[in-house]
């Protein structure tokens, strides 16, 4: 019996299986996953081989090839992943200039996972209703510089109904995974997407300027247009898990573009001569939050270190 994991909640697994029953299931006792050194074996997203127990629970005994999946250091285990979700269209990435505030290096550092494993990104900038001028000029400028490299950025209040119709259709019949600090107002938009779902949301602190978690565990929900939207636990920091540092640059799409330039094969971009990624952060064509993101990644290893772009 094949199904779709759509609830993660620890040790057990809820599953949709083919005939539409949703069923919690737990691994067997000899489930292995090849090559991947993980937290969570099995994510939201995954589809997966089950046999019935007879109590109304089953057991998980095979996963079928992901098509891709979205991945991060485990902030527990840093010799670990934790793979946050499976077999992925697209990613919503939302984020807040402010209320809570989030950093360009934490942006950067997702956008770059999620190019080693070919998910796209859209980034949603909510909370526009609350920005002060000096607020709103930085979102002009930040959403023009992640335009201008490839990533589609939108901005949106979503406690405005109005704001969300196009949002609407660029979920429709996909799996999308929605992600981000604790705060930013994913559950909020999600309830405006889905009427009568009614996720619980939290005002974030205002002392802190942090959110606190609501989501607990990643769920897959179904959208009433088709598709799915995969809710996850808010996350402080991104933590690289199994990325070289040859391979960063190739991460980082306009980097890579001026890099095919350079005098050596072998170039870091950091100090050799006749680098073209130099020239072209001299001269205003790669930005200096992209480049000091670039550079924060290559010297990633205090494993505690991520944490500091919160």
């Amino acid at each position: 019996m094949k199904g779709l994991v759509v609830k993660n909640t620890g040790s057990w697994y809820l599953v949709k299986v083919d005939d539409g029953r949703h069923i919690d299931a737990k691994l067997k006792g000899n489930f292995r996953l090849k090559g991947i050194q993980s937290t969570n074996p099995i994510s939201v997203g995954d589809y997966v081989f089950l046999e019935e127990s007879g109590e109304g629970t089953a057991l998980i005994y095979e996963i079928e090839d992901r098509k891709n999946y979205m991945i991060r250091r485990s902030s527990n285990l840093s010799k670990q992943s934790h793979i946050i979700a499976a077999n992925l269209d697209q990613v919503f990435l939302i984020v807040t200039i402010n209320y809570p505030v989030t950093t360009t290096t934490f942006i950067d550092r997702f956008l770059a996972t999620s190019e080693a494993y070919r998910i796209p990104v859209n980034i949603i900038f909510n909370k526009i209703d609350r920005y002060s001028p000096e607020d709103e000029e930085y979102l002009t400028a930040i959403m023009h510089l992640y335009d201008t490299i490839g990533y589609p950025s939108y901005k949106i209040s979503a406690e405005k109904q109005s704001d969300l119709s196009f949002i609407e259709e660029l979920l429709k019949d996909k799996v999308t995974l929605f992600s981000g600090h604790s705060g930013v107002g994913k559950s909020t938009l999600i309830n405006r997407l889905i009427p009568g779902l009614d996720l619980k949301t939290q005002k974030i602190s205002e002392y802190h300027n942090k959110g606190m978690h609501t989501t607990t565990f990643s769920e897959m929900i179904e959208l009433p247009h088709g598709g799915y939207i995969i809710d996850t636990p808010g996350i402080k920091g991104f933590g690289l898990f199994d990325m070289e540092s040859a391979e960063i640059s190739h991460y980082f799409p306009e980097i890579f573009k001026f890099s095919k330039q350079c005098r050596f094969n072998n170039c870091t971009h950091r100090h050799e001569p006749g680098c073209a990624v130099i020239e072209a952060l001299n001269t205003h064509l790669i930005s200096q939050s992209r480049y000091k993101s670039y550079l924060n990644m290559l010297e990633d290893n205090n494993e505690n270190k991520y944490r500091e772009a919160y």
